[in-house]
């Protein structure tokens, strides 16, 4: 191909990218200057709304998905009428509506955030959680000098940490959870007067700065991210304001600082599914508000017998019994007691000694007059099979001293349903014994006749002998909330 063809052909191909170039900016200044001549014939009522109408023109124009509709109705002039936008006076001037509000809540919308967000300079709250908004957080947004809610969750927004919420003067509430944010959290983030921070279910890997205790919030959440390291003591400046904290699945390590017991304010406190090491520090006793204490899934932490102190705020919480296994020191209590139910026939002396006086705290109201009469009978067939003096010895002398002997051999045989029959009689005399001697073959003719119900109410204590080591212990880490309110 001759050089001057190929030039020609290079010339030609270059002048037609210039030309559909041109014709492209050519169109888009077309399309600015049809909305600025639609914008110079709309009529608003006041220069805050018409910026309002920019941001959000230029908002719905970002949208790529929106299958339910919420922005369906935004075109013209009426702002206020717009699908989750809400508007109040404004505070500069009470006789002018303003946005102060956005509201597109569980939306799942799909798209991102221009920069012409920056307009709504009135914006007193940004709700959007549950869409799918990507991208990065505008650095326009430092103009919402009023914003005083921001929640971002439940999102596909990427990057650093946005640092330009750090810059809003008033904000109160910020919630980030459930995104794709990543890297170090700055430590002034701890410094700003804010009263709820959720950061949880990121990509943040940071530890947490020495600064914490400079927060004033009352509800803290950085679960699930890579924190590391360990908690500073500082967290002991939080015990005026702070109500919940939640550190969950964090890759926390050391110990946990004694300066917890400061907390007096807190009710949640869940550090569960870390690394946590050394002893549960007993000055955890200091929280007196705390109704969920979840230390579960630190193989290293030793619980020991420190949560005995803090078993006792909590104790409303049904839910211990779910969490029997996890206490080393205080379930062996109750399985003890359980254990014995059975081998009550086989005479066992704790649960005896404990049960007997239950039992006859019940029945000598009911056997005071009846059981005497009963009983003159039965002792006569006790000499005839047991001619040992001692228990002779036993039925006459009523002294004190003699229940004492008797009742030593009590532990050894204990047989179960005659004790209960015929104990409650003899708390009131030492015969007592006697009747246990020689209640194993008559009683169960004379227990059947005068006392049935005694047969009946002799279990319901056994069976309440372990109900109150369990009420006692109330652990005082019940299950995590599963932070479903988180």
């Amino acid at each position: 191909m001759p050089p001057r063809l190929h030039f020609l052909i290079l010339t030609l191909l270059v002048s037609a990218a210039f030309f559909r170039l041109s014709s492209a900016a050519g169109d888009n200044e077309n399309d600015n200057d049809a909305d600025d001549v639609n914008i110079k014939n709309l009529v608003f009522e006041n220069p805050s709304l018409r910026k309002a109408y920019i941001a959000l023109q230029a908002w719905k124009a970002a949208i790529f998905s929106d299958p339910f509709n919420f922005t369906a109705n935004w075109a013209g002039p009426t702002v206020c009428s717009y699908g989750g936008v809400f508007c109040a006076p404004s505070l500069a001037n009470s006789s002018n509506r303003v946005v102060a509000g956005i509201d597109l809540n569980h939306a799942d919308i799909a798209g991102y955030l221009p920069p012409e967000l920056g307009l709504l300079t009135d914006l007193a709250l940004f709700h959007i959680n549950s869409n799918r908004f990507c991208g990065e957080v505008p650095k326009t947004f430092k103009k919402l000098k009023l914003l005083h809610e921001l929640d971002l969750s439940n999102n596909r927004f990427v990057g650093a940490f946005p640092t330009v919420v750090l810059s809003l003067p008033v904000l109160k509430f910020l919630d980030l959870r459930f995104n794709e944010f990543e890297g170090s959290v700055p430590d002034t983030l701890f410094d700003k007067d804010l009263d709820a921070v959720f950061l949880n279910d990121n990509r943040f890997k940071f530890g947490i700065p020495p600064n914490l205790g400079n927060s004033p919030v009352s509800v803290l959440v950085l679960a699930n991210n890579d924190l590391g390291g360990c908690l500073p003591g500082s967290i002991g400046q939080m015990g005026s304001t702070l109500n919940e904290i939640i550190l969950m699945n964090d890759n926390l390590t050391s110990c946990l600082p004694v300066q917890i017991g400061a907390l007096k304010k807190v009710t949640v406190f869940d550090v569960s599914f870390n690394g946590l090491q050394g002893p549960l520090p007993a000055a955890v006793a200091g929280m007196r508000s705390v109704e969920q204490l979840n230390v579960a899934h630190n193989n290293k932490l030793q619980c020991g017998g420190s949560l005995s102190p803090v078993a006792a705020p909590p104790r409303s919480k049904s839910k211990s019994q779910s969490r029997r296994r996890s206490p080393t020191p205080r379930p062996p209590s109750p399985k003890p007691s359980l254990g014995p139910r059975p081998f009550v026939k086989t005479a066992p002396p704790p649960p005896v000694f404990e049960t007997s006086p239950v039992m006859r705290s019940h029945p000598p109201p009911q056997y005071s007059s009846p059981p005497p009469p009963h009983y003159s009978s039965p002792p006569p067939p006790p000499p005839q099979q047991s001619p040992p003096p001692p228990p002779s010895d036993c039925t006459l002398p009523p002294p004190p001293p003699s229940p004492k002997p008797c009742e030593t051999p009590i532990p050894s045989p204990s047989p179960p349903p005659p004790q209960w029959h015929h104990q409650p009689p003899q708390t009131e005399s030492p015969p007592s014994p006697k009747d246990h001697h020689h209640s194993i073959t008559p009683p169960p003719q004379e227990t059947q006749s005068p006392p049935p119900h005694k047969q009946t109410s002799p279990p319901s204590p056994i069976y309440n002998m372990p109900l109150p080591p369990v009420i006692g212990v109330s652990y005082a880490s019940p299950p995590p909330p599963v932070i479903p309110y988180y």
